[in-house]
């Protein structure tokens, strides 16, 4: 796979899972998150790819720019942006978690837009330079998977469910595995340039 790809949020669940498997297909990955000694070990663990690991919140916009930055650096471009940051600190309204709700719209949604802002300059001046290919948005949109996303949730209630659910043995019908929406991933990235996935549902079967 003859990619460059930036994935955010790689130090745990889908978005290492999706790193390794890019890696091992070929293609040159890197790695962002506030987590640099998980971003390490990635790196550490797949010493035949080529992994560039960069520190960054998604919520400050410099740290952002920063991994484009060195990216564009090492690599010489980006092909692939993967906005896998993300947060779930579910509760009910009634208890007006005020905090909660504005770190989620800090990392899921201006997150995303921070990555977007870094990476599509790069990007178009891709796009004026070969015209035919076209800037490609898909979205992934991830049933229950067995990740650490649930440890973002403080409802102590729904926290003990997911995770009763999460590492409980004999679950795969009712969570899927990181590496298999990674293959998700990996098969949009390698669509002919003539084909776009405008958006992938996937569920466990559970």
């Amino acid at each position: 796979m003859d990619k460059v790809v930036v994935i955010m949020g790689a130090s745990s669940g889908i978005g290492a899972a999706t790193a390794k498997l890019l890696a091992s297909k070929g293609a040159k990955v890197t790695i962002a998150a506030r987590r640099m000694n998980r971003l390490e070990e990635i790196k550490k663990d797949n010493p035949d790819s080529d992994i560039l690991a960069v520190e960054a919140d998604v919520t400050k916009e410099k740290e952002v720019q920063n991994v484009i930055d060195k990216t564009i650096e090492k690599f010489g471009r980006v092909d692939v942006l993967f906005n896998n940051a993300g947060i779930m600190p579910v509760n009910n309204l009634d208890q007006i978690a005020r905090d909660e709700w504005t770190n989620m719209l800090d990392i899921n949604i201006k997150g995303v837009l921070n990555g977007i802002a870094a990476a599509l300059p790069i990007m178009e001046g891709l796009r004026q330079e070969e015209h035919k290919n076209n800037i490609k948005t898909t979205i992934i949109a991830p049933g229950s998977v067995k990740t650490e996303l649930y440890k973002s949730v403080n409802n102590s209630e729904v926290h003990a469910g997911l995770e009763k659910v999460m590492e409980a043995s004999g679950t795969q019908m009712e969570a899927l595995q990181p590496e298999e929406i990674a293959q998700a991933v990996a098969f949009v990235i390698d669509t002919p340039s003539n084909m776009a996935v405008n958006e992938m549902v996937i569920r466990p079967t559970g």
